[in-house]
């Protein structure tokens, strides 16, 4: 797939979007590091977040940073998760949650370089489990989370349907599950998660988009690049 990136022009000293071509007929509005720092300073909230820094005891598990995922590829320079502010304020707040009961969330993904979504395009080319890059996704927005739950006791990962990307249908969300513990393991992470806003994926128990990311714009800045 080739992509044709044009940067408009600056306009009263301010950068606009840059706008990424799938084709002719179809244009996606994507934010570089450039304008992203303009939204930020006239909406604090669309601010990017460490979710490592911001949030205690917070767990990760990169896959992208590894060879160990479904492309088989390092995908991310770095191992780091941000969200949105008020993404990460919720999540705060799950962690809290979960913490009393004896967990601790993992992260595997979370804001995903747009760049990444068209190579996960190119590799599966199947929309129920990797975005359009016509229209993005909520990870290039900063408002979907994949996540986890890590026992504190025995700091292993609780057993759920299936691995981390699994494409088979037991991983949907409301998949049959004869396992009472994996079961309990998933409703605990939906319904939990579900309180703070967080909508679970129908085909990925681990994806959870944000609920209140109206307006907040598709980024292709790498990992390194913010900090």
């Amino acid at each position: 797939m080739k992509l044709v990136l044009v940067t408009i022009a600056f306009c009263l000293g301010f950068p606009f979007l840059s706008l990424v071509s799938q084709s002719s007929e179809t244009k996606l509005n994507v934010l570089d590091r450039k304008a992203y720092e303009f939204s930020i300073q006239k909406t604090p909230n669309k601010e990017l977040i460490n979710l490592e820094k911001k949030i205690p005891g917070i767990l990760l598990d990169i896959k992208y940073a590894t060879p160990d995922n479904f492309t088989k590829q390092i995908i991310y320079k770095e191992a780091k998760a941000y969200a949105r502010k008020p993404v990460a304020e919720a999540l705060g707040e799950a962690q809290k949650e979960f913490s009393k009961l004896g967990y601790s969330i993992k992260i595997f993904d979370a804001y995903r370089p747009y760049a990444a979504t068209v190579k996960f395009f190119e590799i599966i080319g199947d929309t129920r489990y990797v975005a359009s890059p016509k229209t993005g996704s909520r990870h290039n927005k900063g408002c979907a989370i994949d996540l986890s739950l890590v026992d504190l006791k025995t700091k292993q990962t609780i057993p759920m349907p299936t691995e981390y990307d699994s494409f088979r249908k037991e991983a949907w969300a409301e998949a049959p599950v004869s396992d009472p513990e994996i079961l309990k393991n998933r409703t605990l992470l939906i319904s939990i998660l579900a309180k703070y806003g967080f909508r679970v994926n129908k085909t990925e128990w681990w994806h959870y988009d944000f609920s209140g990311c109206s307006g907040f714009e598709v980024l292709d800045i790498p990992f390194e690049d913010l900090e």
